[in-house]
């Protein structure tokens, strides 16, 4: 058997992808995989890292997580790198946009709540690029609240204490904004549901 040989231009794209690192898949943690080196374990790291869900940060990931409880996403792990927050089990891709009128931080007045980054590059995982236009990457946007007013009373495990908005992507894309208030959430969105309602909302919005 005589092997064909290559082109130049063939040869390149080999070498090309040949340059490609791709990582291993992630496997979900219990928090007892033990550091090596010193003694501590996952769960040690989750605790001094993500104990304060007030945190902006931690506290956008935790809407994110509940939205994908409620619609099902069977993904298993976030994928924080991923054009959109959660994919429901009929395949729809959401954005999860969080806000709160308390932080974790002294305060003097409530916060405003406003909802920022609507529209971002997408990625596309098989050529590793960005896209050149800012675009709206999901097709339905979650408006999430944090409604606590009282610091003592600040629960952000309690389901009582969130409400979500919820709105077709195909409306923000028609209005452009890059950031928007919850006035503009109030007068687009369905809503304020809570957690049982969230799931039949985000179908009705998908279908919109």
């Amino acid at each position: 058997m005589v092997e064909k040989e290559r082109g130049a231009g063939e040869e390149s794209k080999v070498a090309e992808a040949s340059t490609w690192m791709i990582p291993r898949q992630p496997e979900r943690l219990s928090g007892s995989e033990r550091f090596v080196g010193m003694d501590a374990n996952v769960l040690d790291f989750w605790r001094w890292a993500f104990s304060d869900l007030r945190e902006n940060t931690t506290r956008g990931i935790l809407a994110e997580y509940l939205v994908a409880k409620a619609t099902g996403d069977s993904r298993g792990l976030r994928i924080s790198w991923d054009n959109f927050d959660v994919k429901a089990t009929d395949g729809t891709t959401i954005e999860v946009k969080c806000s709160a009128f308390l932080q974790s931080w002294p305060q003097r007045t409530h916060s405003r709540l406003n909802f920022a980054r609507l529209r971002a590059r997408s990625w596309n995982p098989e050529t590793n690029e960005l896209s050149l236009e800012q675009q709206v990457r999901a097709e339905v946007f979650v408006f999430a609240v944090q409604t606590q007013r009282d610091p003592d009373q600040y629960d952000m495990l309690n389901l009582a204490h969130w409400q979500f908005w919820v709105v077709s992507g195909t409306v923000i894309r028609e209005q452009q904004w890059k950031s928007v208030g919850i006035g503009w959430v109030e007068r687009h969105a369905t809503g304020p549901v809570d957690h049982q309602q969230l799931a039949s909302a985000i179908r009705n919005a998908a279908k919109s």
